[in-house]
């Protein structure tokens, strides 16, 4: 799904061929063809190659991996043709294998020293090598971990057959040739029920999927059906530097992958967005945590504030509700990064007495900040300038210089608050 969206995106299926050198044994072994899943049309990604065990196996159903992954590109980024993406949709047919349930196939297995020697045949770049490399590496860390084996004796098994190598070589190589600056992915569905592997029957997200997914925001959606696969884990969370909403950007280019399943509820599509960053969008991402308490000494809010904002946190407040019982309360609202959420939950679990927190992601807009000083008769004070577009539409004074200076001349605050204003617009 990967391939297939970054080939509809506008990376040349040829070079992606070249790439492979001697993995792929021909030009034939890999094509595309264009598949409609609930109502989009994508690109899937074909592999002749060796069987795997259960579907999806190899990546290819792993939906919504990262649906809205997003990155920034240098200029000039080709916007996608579909022109070559019927060259072999009819001939290789017959050759297809799309892992359905209830086959029993041959299994491959593989150790990394094997693995990487796959990996030396290929027409990547040193760099490219190394990366790819690096990402099998990470994967038998993870199985040895799981299956209590050392990484020398490790067997790769789904992800140890020649297609999921192509898989990730390819990506790696379609990623290293767009050149791309940064990587950001949405939160991960993956699914549920169970998946059979080489191992037995297991929960869905298998053990390695979710040991490569420390750290990531993962979600449980309707579908019963694996999501992430321990492939689509690996590219996604080797490659995404951050996790959230589409950033602000310019998009140039849009691809979708398909999987080879077709839910009718979602499309089992991954989406690609491709363009150039903004940097002078003024919205953002943020998350706002909020905790009810109503049995807190009224001493400790203050130190609550002060160390959620030492944290990490862009703004803290305290509003009076009414709770339960008729008993009045403290709304406790904590607005930040949203990779600072976990971070400041357990905080806020630690520092008051309430047994619960929820949480939203949403969109907010800043004005462009900037402090300037001015010179006033009675000394120098800062003031935050707010503007959009280049206008001016705020100046305060900074009010701890305003302080600091009214005790030194013995004026009141106001009066020097007057001279800063006065002198900003002057």
């Amino acid at each position: 799904m990967v391939l297939g969206a970054l080939i509809d995106a506008g990376v040349s299926l040829d070079d992606i061929r070249r790439a492979l050198g001697s993995l792929a044994i021909t030009p034939d072994s890999v094509w595309t063809e264009r598949v409609v899943r609930a109502g989009v049309q994508a690109t899937k990604f074909g592999v002749v190659g060796e069987d795997s065990v259960g579907e999806g196996r190899v990546g290819e159903d792993s939906a919504h991996v990262h649906e809205h992954a997003h990155s920034h590109a240098h200029a000039g980024v080709h916007q996608h043709s579909h022109d070559h993406h019927h060259e072999h949709a009819g001939r290789h047919e017959p050759h297809r294998h799309d892992h359905g349930h209830g086959g029993t196939h041959h299994h491959a297995h593989r150790t990394l020293a094997e693995i990487n020697a796959l990996i030396d045949g290929s027409s990547l770049s040193a760099d490219g090598k190394g990366r790819a490399k690096a990402l099998f590496r990470e994967l038998g860390v993870a199985e040895a971990a799981i299956h209590g084996t050392s990484l020398d004796k490790v067997h790769l098994h789904e992800v140890g057959a020649l297609d999921s190598i192509i898989d990730i070589v390819g990506a790696v190589y379609a990623l290293e040739s767009l050149r791309l600056d940064r990587i950001v992915a949405s939160p991960l569905n993956v699914g549920g029920g169970t998946i059979k592997s080489a191992h037995g029957v297991y929960p869905v997200p298998a053990p390695a999927t979710l040991r490569l997914l420390e750290g990531a925001p993962i979600y449980s959606g309707a579908q019963q059906a694996e999501l992430v696969t321990p492939t689509g884990a690996l590219l996604v969370k080797s490659y995404a530097s951050a996790f959230g909403a589409i950033p602000p950007m310019r998009v140039s280019a849009v691809g979708y992958g398909a999987g080879s399943r077709d839910f009718p509820e979602t499309p089992n599509v991954l989406r690609v967005l491709i363009g150039e960053a903004d940097e002078a969008a003024p919205s953002a991402s943020v998350v706002v945590i909020e905790a009810d308490i109503d049995d807190m000494n009224p001493q400790i809010f203050g130190i609550v504030m002060d160390t959620l904002l030492a944290q990490g946190a862009l703004d803290v407040f305290y509003t009076s509700i009414q709770m339960k019982k008729n008993r009045p309360g403290i709304l406790l609202t904590v607005v930040a990064p949203p990779e600072a959420r976990e971070r400041l939950t357990t905080t806020i679990f630690r520092e008051t007495t309430t047994i619960g927190v929820r949480y939203r992601d949403m969109a907010r807009e800043c004005l462009e900040r900037e402090e300037v000083t001015v010179q006033t008769a009675l000394g120098a004070v800062r003031i935050k300038v707010a503007r959009r577009d280049g206008q001016v539409l705020n100046a305060s004074p900074e009010f701890d210089d305003c302080v600091r200076l009214a005790r030194e001349r013995n004026v009141p605050v106001k009066e020097v608050q007057a001279l800063a204003i006065k002198a900003f617009l002057s």
